[in-house]
C-alpha cells in the first residue's frame, strides 16, 4: 500500500509538473498583428520585419502574424491562412469606421499604424504604451493535451466594460516554397505564424488547440490578450513558450 501511495504521490507530481501558469503583471504589452499572405508580393519584406520582431525577444511587444484568406484566388493558397483571420482584420477595419482591408497590415493595440517601417516612429509608439499601467491583467493555465497539442484556461481582469478575452497559439521557423502566384519562385521564412485561434468571451474561459501534423511545441507560443469588444483597443497580452 506505501508503494502504491507513493506511486500516486509521484505521478501527481509528474502532473502538475506539466502545468504551467503565467501572469502578465502590470507592465503593459504591445500586441503588434501582422496581417499577411504568402499570395502578395509585397508582403515578404513585412514578414521578414515580423520575424526579426520576434527574434528580439522584446518583452514590451507580443507580435502576431495572421494569414489571410484572399488573396488564396491568385494561384497561391496560403496554408497558414485561415478565414477567422480574415474576419478578424475586418472587424478591426470596421471598429474604425473603414470597410477596406489591405496586406501588409500592422496593428497595435487595436489601431492601424502604417508607419511601422520608420523605425523611430514604431519605437515611440510601443515606448509609449510601455510607459502606463495595463488596463487588464491576465492569467494563462496551460499544460499539453494529447500528441502536440495544448489545452488550458486564461482569465483576466479589469475595470473596463465590455472586455473580451483571446487566445491564439504561434509557431516559429516555418517556411513555404511558393510554386504559384505572385511570389512565385520564391522562399518564405515566417515566425510569429497564428496556427489557432480561440475566443473566451468576457472574463475566464478554456481552450483547446488540436495538434497538426507540421505542429512542433518546441518552436510554439502561447498568446493571450484582453480587448474592448467596443472600440477594439486591446488592453493587455501576454505570450508564453509551450508548457511542456
Amino acid at each position: 500500500m506505501r508503494l502504491i501511495a507513493l506511486m500516486l504521490a509521484f505521478a501527481s507530481l509528474a502532473a502538475a509538473a506539466n502545468e504551467c501558469t503565467v501572469n502578465s503583471g502590470s507592465q503593459a504589452r504591445a500586441l503588434v498583428e501582422l496581417y499577411t499572405s504568402e499570395g502578395c508580393s509585397t508582403c515578404p519584406p513585412a514578414d521578414h520585419w515580423i520575424s526579426e520582431l520576434a527574434a528580439r525577444g522584446d518583452k514590451r511587444i507580443v507580435p502576431v502574424a495572421f494569414h489571410v484568406t484572399y488573396w488564396d484566388y491568385i494561384g497561391w493558397k496560403d496554408r497558414f491562412a485561415d478565414s477567422r483571420y480574415t474576419e478578424r482584420q475586418r472587424d478591426i477595419a470596421k471598429s474604425q469606421d473603414s470597410d477596406m482591408v489591405f496586406t501588409p497590415q500592422v496593428v497595435i493595440d487595436g489601431r492601424d499604424f502604417r508607419r511601422w517601417p520608420v523605425r523611430g516612429d514604431f519605437e515611440s509608439a510601443i515606448a509609449e504604451i510601455a510607459a502606463s499601467p495595463a488596463p487588464a491583467s491576465i492569467e494563462i493555465r496551460s499544460k499539453p493535451y494529447a500528441d502536440h497539442g495544448v489545452e488550458g484556461s486564461a482569465s483576466v481582469k479589469s475595470a473596463a466594460k465590455n472586455v473580451g478575452l483571446y487566445v491564439v497559439l504561434t509557431q516559429d521557423g516555418l517556411s513555404s516554397k511558393v510554386t504559384r502566384g505572385e511570389n512565385r519562385g520564391e522562399t518564405l521564412h515566417h515566425n510569429a505564424v497564428v496556427r489557432d485561434f480561440a475566443d473566451l468571451g468576457a472574463g475566464d474561459g478554456s481552450f483547446r488547440f488540436k495538434p497538426q501534423d507540421d505542429w512542433d511545441l518546441a518552436h510554439m507560443s502561447l498568446v493571450a490578450f484582453a480587448q474592448d469588444t467596443k472600440t477594439g483597443r486591446v488592453l493587455q497580452a501576454l505570450s508564453t513558450p509551450i508548457c511542456r
